[in-house]
């Protein structure tokens, strides 16, 4: 863990978030908590927001028949009743404040099946105490209904399934104002109709040691305000904050999410995931990017509203004197591949509407980034295509197939029917805010590399088939192309050699 994204310039960590209020989903004046569901352009997708920190759904009011009640005034209650009752069994929680024997490591370990309810008003807190909530390895475990806050855990740790074991459900949950993590992920889990705000580093970290995870859910949940430690401030280029983090995932549907006002990216894919959908979510005003998939292979991403995002991060980096096109939408080193199993073949973006973001959408590869190479961030880690790292090495890497399978290729990206808006008086910008990109880095190490020179950078722009086509443009855009230095006006980018945007719409006028 602890993966380096930008590979041409370091990541600067911004300025501090103002935190969130923790009675409500609303932010302070600087932050836009409220959605309005579409931006006010015409062509938006029409998407349901999740609006549940608010007023999240109550619990039951009285015990259900046969659970087990746990009662907030006896320390402990929760861990030990838990101990002492047989697998499968439902807890009830009533009104108030539960709380754990005071020991750092003192934790509820659920048994097979069992099912948590809060009551309306129930709060399971760590008191900043007690590291983990709910760990342990048992699987189909439900929590319900419950404010689960106050928890110390580690850094890149998480409160809420410590453990990652496998078919959770955390459904109608609140869980906010921890250090770490607020929730990991194991396979088959389901986190749904959710509030995961204001955690010090992710609201969910799915990362599962040694192994990946398999069909996961993460439905109808806000997410807001997360990585208030600014992790990235503490440990430059971590690559480790955000809104939600993915790790080695294969199959996930992330859909009608509000996912907002979080302290770095929204969505973050990082490291050998697969077959990703991502639709009918609003981001927004995120201080980096919306959405990351990096050295990841076959995703849809799709009737997205997508706006105010990396204003922060973005203009820092200009600011700085970088010329890399920093986008809301960033694919690195991520593409389609036929080999590896999936609903799709490709990367496939769509009927999404970006409405005023630092920037669009950019493809990138580092060059000097492959299996076994000293620049590759993902440290250890190969591509799904070889299981035998040590194969990554010359002279067999100099040919076919390793010299294709050695390296993440972002390849086979189609880029069509999405709506780019740009106001830069909204922005509040006068250059570098308004890019769209395909390119790489001039390849130099390590000296074995058979990758130097401009050879990925050629790859990536002329011959991996990656296309925009069929997208409506409104407002001052640019292109750029192989390199940061190559930067088009729309006829360059429609015309010779790069051929891009066929049959799409371009009115220069600032917001359309």
């Amino acid at each position: 863990m602890g993966i380096k994204r930008r590979n041409w310039a370091l990541a600067v960590a911004p300025p501090a978030l103002a935190l969130l209020a923790a009675t409500g989903c609303t932010s302070t004046a600087d932050a836009r908590a409220e959605p309005t569901g579409v931006p006010s352009t015409s062509g938006a997708p029409s998407t349901s927001v999740a609006r549940v920190c608010a007023k999240p759904a109550a619990g039951p009011a009285k015990a259900p028949a046969g659970s087990v009640t746990v009662d907030p005034a006896v320390v402990g209650d929760l861990a030990a009743k838990t101990k002492s009752s047989p697998p499968n069994t439902t807890f009830w929680l009533r009104p108030g404040k539960h709380r754990l024997d005071p020991d750092r490591y003192a934790q509820v370990i659920p048994k097979k099946g069992n099912r948590y309810l809060g009551a309306p008003g129930a709060v399971l807190d760590g008191r900043k105490k007690n590291q983990y909530a709910f760990g342990g390895t048992a699987a189909n475990v439900t929590i319900r209904h419950l404010t689960v806050q106050g928890f110390v855990p580690p850094h890149n740790e998480g409160v809420v399934n410590h453990d990652s074991a496998d078919g959770w459900v955390i459904e109608h949950a609140t869980i906010q104002n921890n250090s770490g993590a607020g929730l990991m992920a194991g396979a088959r889990q389901q986190v749904r109709a959710s509030c995961l705000r204001g955690n010090g580093q992710y609201g969910l970290n799915a990362y599962k040691s040694g192994d990946t995870i398999s069909d996961l859910v993460v439905e109808g949940n806000e997410i807001v305000g997360n990585n208030t430690d600014d992790w990235e401030r503490r440990r430059e280029g971590c690559g480790c904050t955000g809104g939600i983090k993915f790790w080695a995932v294969n199959g996930a549907d992330v859909r009608g999410n509000w996912v907002h006002d979080n302290r770095g990216t929204g969505l973050w894919a990082d490291t050998n995931n697969n077959d990703f959908r991502v639709e009918n979510n609003v981001i927004e005003a995120n201080d980096g990017a919306a959405l990351i998939y990096e050295t990841s292979y076959n995703a849809v991403i799709r009737k997205n509203t997508i706006r105010r995002n990396n204003w922060v991060e973005g203009r820092r980096a200009a600011d700085g004197g970088d010329n890399f096109p920093y986008a809301t939408v960033y694919l690195s080193e991520s593409g389609g591949e036929p080999r590896i199993r999936a609903r799709t073949d490709k990367i496939e973006i769509y009927r999404n509407v970006l409405e005023n973001n630092w920037s669009g959408i950019t493809l990138w590869e580092n060059a000097d980034r492959f299996c076994n190479s000293p620049a590759n961030t993902s440290s250890g880690d190969c591509t799904l295509l070889v299981k035998n790292i040590d194969r990554c090495a010359q002279p067999a890497i100099a040919t076919a197939p390793l010299y294709a399978d050695c390296r993440w290729k972002t390849q086979r990206v189609d880029i069509h029917d999405n709506r780019f808006v740009l106001d830069k008086s909204v922005v509040d910008c006068t250059a570098k805010c308004d890019r769209m990109a395909v390119l790489a880095n001039y390849g130099t190490y390590p000296r074995w590399s058979p990758y130097k020179g401009e050879r990925v950078a050629e790859a990536i722009t002329r011959k991996q088939h990656n296309r925009w086509h069929d997208n409506v443009y409104l407002g001052p855009w640019k292109f750029v192309a192989h390199d940061p230095s190559r930067v088009l006006d729309f006829g360059q980018w429609q015309g010779t050699p790069y051929q891009q945007d066929a049959g799409s719409t371009f009115r220069a006028r600032d917001g359309g």
